[in-house]
């Protein structure tokens, strides 16, 4: 009996070591997936980030140390991209978030035609972006035969003519956060309508019964129930719009230090590729301080949802 027991565990033993073992070749392809194209790259850069005067064609420096960090937090062109970016982040992140709340929760009480109109609401986010941009200059811009058809608007309605693409800073802010918006906002809906479908209709019920205003059942049933997905879509929000580049190109062009519309993405592509480019160096540092900053409000944000969103 003892040698059957040993044996059976013996047994046991081995079937779990196979099964870790499996396990761990499945995971393997994504391992070494992380592992070259995430891990390896961003050590790289971090290291490229302490390496003056870093030169890619002959892999040499002449020294190491924290100026790179030094010029690009001293440079102005970096400074207004910080600037842009973080305006960017606070003014659509939100808004997309609540506006897209809205629709979904009156897409989800309409029973005609809802796949149509969300189909409808989903058309932007399959759109190219440079199309979309197209569209927006088309719509904002002033040239020498219209001043484009909001501008067609606001004149009809008694006001004064503003160039949204080459005018004054909030005019061009104004049209980058429209546009994000505009582009962002259709997988919120999507995301969302998925989340307010899941959500058991025996709350709604009970509400009901007990004569609950929509307002109070929204606040108390319906925010609490899919706060997940919404927590979740303002984390991936913010990571997005701190890396908003195409945006800004798609409306103001290449040069965007010129409109002063750059973002970080912006400067760390123009330090290696721009008119300023050849600074791999300098680059590398801007991109790890935006590796920081994302990392750091993600963390937050993961902090805050744990005490804030319905498990």
């Amino acid at each position: 009996m003892k040698r059957d027991r040993k044996s059976s565990a013996a047994g046991t033993t081995i079937r779990k070591k196979l099964g870790s073992l499996k396990a761990w070749l499945y995971l393997l392809p994504a391992l070494l997936f992380l592992s070259v194209f995430m891990i390896y790259p961003l050590a790289d850069v971090f290291i490229y980030s302490f390496e003056e005067g870093y030169n890619s064609a002959s892999q040499t420096y002449f020294g190491t140390g924290f100026y790179n960090y030094s010029y690009v937090l001293h440079d102005p062109y970096f400074l207004q991209a910080v600037k842009n970016t973080f305006l960017l982040v606070m003014i659509t992140v939100p808004l997309s978030t609540g506006i897209a709340l809205l629709i979904s929760v009156g897409l989800h009480s309409i029973t005609p035609f809802r796949n149509f109109l969300q189909t409808v609401y989903f058309l932007p986010y399959v759109t190219n972006t440079l199309a979309i941009g197209l569209v927006f200059m088309i719509l904002f811009k002033k040239t020498a035969y219209s001043d484009g058809l909001i501008n067609l608007l606001i004149t009809w309605f008694g006001g004064d003519s503003v160039d949204f693409i080459d005018g004054p800073y909030w005019a061009k802010m104004f049209v980058l956060c429209f546009y994000t918006i505009w582009v962002v906002m259709p997988f919120k809906i999507l995301i969302l309508t998925g989340a307010l479908s899941s959500v058991n209709q025996e709350y709604y019920n009970a509400a009901r019964v007990d004569g609950t205003s929509r307002l109070r059942t929204f606040l108390r049933i319906t925010l609490p129930m899919i706060s997940p997905m919404v927590f979740y879509l303002i984390i991936t929000g913010f990571i997005g719009a701190f890396k908003a580049y195409s945006d800004a190109v798609a409306l103001f062009g290449t040069d965007l230090n010129a409109a002063g519309m750059n973002t970080i993405v912006g400067y760390v592509y123009d330090m290696l590729y721009g008119d300023s480019g050849g600074y791999p160096s300098y680059a590398s540092a801007a991109a790890i301080l935006l590796f920081t900053i994302i990392l750091t409000i993600t963390c937050i944000n993961l902090l805050v949802s744990r005490k804030k969103v319905h498990s």
